[in-house]
């Protein structure tokens, strides 16, 4: 279900319809936004009834009792000292159901109704996916948001294989290997999920510029995707150990002449690193760097510009749609200014005629 962050119980509210009764303010913060919902006590304790029927045990705190001396008191002479107590032990409730370390409760589809979790946000289940028809246009792009903190997941576990490998550590670097290709295999298989779901969108009438966009945020996820999943396996051929040649493997090496020799191990000239063809020079970024740390920076680099150039994209197509849009607008002008043209030449034509008219009979 959706990374819940937090639930507070902030106040409460009374309502007369249907009849007199209390409703209180749940706020709920998730990974990536927040919503509120009013729920009265009878639904807490229907919430109850559901999570333990469906999990064979209570939750982990108690609801709150319900007070017999309410009844005597009128439906609003209750106190607020009474009223705020609580307030306090729902809040309490939701939270122990949050923080258990068993998630069979906050899992249960009851809680999530409850909490009113966004139907599309649903998509971290047990089955691990999500039904394409079940997104809304702003729970697909949480969904979104969180495939791309996924990504950057797998590339931490990638750099952290490739610094143990470096390390010597190869137990730790393939499982640091295989928990980034499971982490992939996942994501892959959201984005699979999350296009389909564009595409049920595009058939709701989604606007077309929006949809163009969106399509494009996942034509970049599944790029990222492949270039992972590349990482990945290269690395992982490359890291396999080459078996050491034997003897006799040598007899058929060709013996390279001395004069390579002698060029190869000449110390006449420095040893400087190349940077292009036109007198490269170092920078105080570059300097402290090995050859590792610059592939590490051309690649981020690179990233940052394919970020840029997407934006650029997304700029110019809205600017396309923009003129578009401006040059349709145009073609209706000219067929009004054309049509009114047409009418003020027959208008014209009348008035010659009867002014013509006007001269015979003066």
């Amino acid at each position: 279900m959706t990374a819940i962050q937090a639930v507070y119980v902030r106040g409460h509210e009374e309502r007369p319809d249907p009849k007199p009764h209390i409703v209180y303010r749940i706020e709920i913060q998730a990974h990536v936004r927040s919503w509120q919902m009013w729920r009265r006590y009878s639904e807490f304790v229907e919430l109850h009834t559901e999570l333990t029927k469906s999990t064979g045990s209570s939750p982990p705190a108690p609801l709150p009792p319900k007070n017999s001396l309410a009844i005597l008191r009128g439906p609003f002479r209750d106190s607020s000292s009474m009223t705020e107590e609580r307030r306090a032990g729902l809040e309490t409730y939701l939270r122990a159901i949050i923080s258990a370390k068993d998630d069979k409760w906050r899992e249960c589809y009851a809680f999530r109704d409850f909490l009113g979790v966004p139907v599309g946000r649903l998509g971290t289940m047990a089955e691990g996916s999500t039904s394409s028809k079940q997104f809304s246009s702003s729970s697909w792009l949480d969904e979104h948001l969180e495939l791309q903190a996924k990504i950057r997941d797998i590339r931490a576990d990638i750099n952290k294989r490739d610094a143990l490998s470096d390390r010597g550590d190869v137990s730790a670097s393939h499982t640091a290997n295989v928990q980034a290709k499971k982490k992939l295999a996942e994501t892959l298989s959201r984005v699979r999920t999350l296009k389909q779901g564009l595409q049920e969108l595009g058939m709701a009438a989604m606007a077309q510029g929006e949809l163009q966009r969106r399509t494009d945020m996942v034509a970049r996820l599944q790029d990222d995707c492949e270039k992972l999943g590349k990482m990945v396996t290269v690395t992982r051929q490359a890291s396999r150990p080459t078996a050491a040649p034997s003897s006799q493997g040598f007899t058929n090496v060709a013996i390279a002449p001395e004069s390579d020799r002698a060029a190869l191990l000449s110390l006449s000239k420095p040893v400087t690193r190349v940077f292009g063809a036109k007198k490269p020079q170092e920078t105080e970024v570059t300097r402290p760097l090995d050859d590792q740390g610059l592939v590490q920076l051309q690649n981020t680099q690179m990233e940052q510009q394919d970020g840029q150039l997407a934006t650029l994209t997304h700029i110019l197509q809205r600017q396309r749609h923009l003129g578009e849009a401006i040059g349709a607008e145009l073609a209706v002008h000219n067929e009004l200014l054309d049509e009114l043209n047409n009418d003020v030449e027959l208008v014209g034509g009348k008035l010659s005629s009867a002014k013509k008219q006007l001269n015979r009979l003066g």
